[in-house]
């Protein structure tokens, strides 16, 4: 009786560059461990077609080929530890954390990009001290793939990231942030609200406020509210504001929306054609806190927003997000308004919230 794995392994080495890719997809469906040496040697192949064959059978073959896949990765030939890389990326296998660790030194973008992501997906703590110094590789890929590495290799990773924060060099510094804002730990609060009110770098400070946003923590409020003085910072406050959705939040955001506590100067954006200033963002933006907060004591605030083309549609779509309560108000607008436009806004909220003409 014929092997048809053994048939297949013999047809990797056949003249015609499609016989060669069809063994290699026959043998990633017949999961045969046999093959993993086989389709190694396919990975120098000189068509593109075939190596990427080989790549997906070795990703199905997975455990049985986690190991010569990690000899691969010392390989001179770089196309290899690329292809290598890649596929231990994907399956993300323990046996191999020391190569992956000393890949992250390579000379090749695409192998270290490779490298941090197989390590983040194994966990392994003992990369942390490896992967610091890539938050200033030079390739940004390599960069952001770090940061979230790092993140999700939690608590281990967090005094050496909080550390990270007094880095000389401002783009570890940058990733840093990012890092500690997708760990969404606590503990990584007060370390980024003492970088908010002393970094020099605007778009570090910036960057703060954004991790304050995602991790959520109420004890940023107070702090936030007094970076929402400064021009520069007050869209993203107000974002992070109602991502945590604390309601001592509430008044600033309302002043926002009303435009009582315009500042003396706003930053000229690019917007729709038109000119817009960073204030205009504000109250969009705090118009959409107010709709993640959902205190009822905003929706006459959110309504008469809706008079202002500023804050008109994310007005409406933060009424949509107080559900029923918001009904009566809406249905009051359709009643007393005349402008098409704020009809519109406040026709498609009642839609999104399930009313009809005649039920109420």
């Amino acid at each position: 009786m014929a092997d048809t794995v053994l048939e297949q392994i013999a047809a990797l080495k056949d003249e015609d560059w499609a016989v060669r890719e069809d063994a290699a997809v026959a043998l990633g469906g017949l999961r045969d461990k046999r093959a993993v040496e086989p389709l190694i040697a396919v990975l120098r192949d000189a068509d593109r077609a075939v190596r990427e064959a080989a790549i997906a059978a070795l990703t199905a073959i997975g455990e049985p080929a986690v190991e010569p896949l990690g000899a691969c990765l010392h390989d001179r030939n770089l196309t290899v530890q690329e292809s290598a890389a890649s596929i231990l990326a994907f399956i993300g296998d323990a046996r191999v954390a020391d190569e992956l660790i000393v890949a992250l030194a390579g000379i090749d973008w695409v192998v270290r990009m490779h490298a941090v992501r197989a390590l983040a997906r194994i966990g392994d703590a003992r990369a942390i001290p490896s992967l610091l110094p890539l938050l200033q590789d030079k390739v940004k890929a390599v960069r952001e793939e770090t940061s979230g590495a790092l993140a999700r290799l939690g608590p281990a990773a967090l005094p050496v990231l909080v550390e990270a924060l007094a880095h000389q060099e401002w783009l570890v510094r940058l990733h840093a942030v990012e890092a500690l804002g997708k760990t969404k730990s606590p503990d990584a609060v007060d370390p980024l609200l003492r970088l908010l009110f002393n970094d020099r770098d605007s778009s570090l400070r910036e960057d703060a406020v954004r991790a304050l946003g995602d991790i959520g923590d109420a004890r940023a409020v107070e702090f936030l509210l007094t970076a929402l003085k400064e021009p520069g910072l007050r869209p993203l406050v107000v974002d992070a504001l109602g991502k945590i959705g604390d309601r001592r939040a509430v008044p600033a955001l309302v002043a926002v929306v009303q435009g009582t506590d315009r500042p003396e100067r706003s930053r000229e954006v690019a917007g729709c054609g038109d000119k817009w200033d960073e204030e205009m963002a504000a109250m969009a933006g705090a118009a959409h806190a107010l709709g993640q907060i959902r205190d009822a004591a905003t929706i006459p605030t959110l309504v008469a927003a809706l008079q202002n083309t500023v804050t008109r549609a994310e007005a409406a779509t933060a009424l949509v997000a107080f559900g029923q309560p918001a009904i009566p108000h809406l249905v009051a607008v359709l009643k007393n308004e005349q402008d098409g436009n704020i009809l519109f806004h406040a026709k498609e909220a009642l839609a999104r919230l399930g009313w009809r003409a005649g039920r109420i």
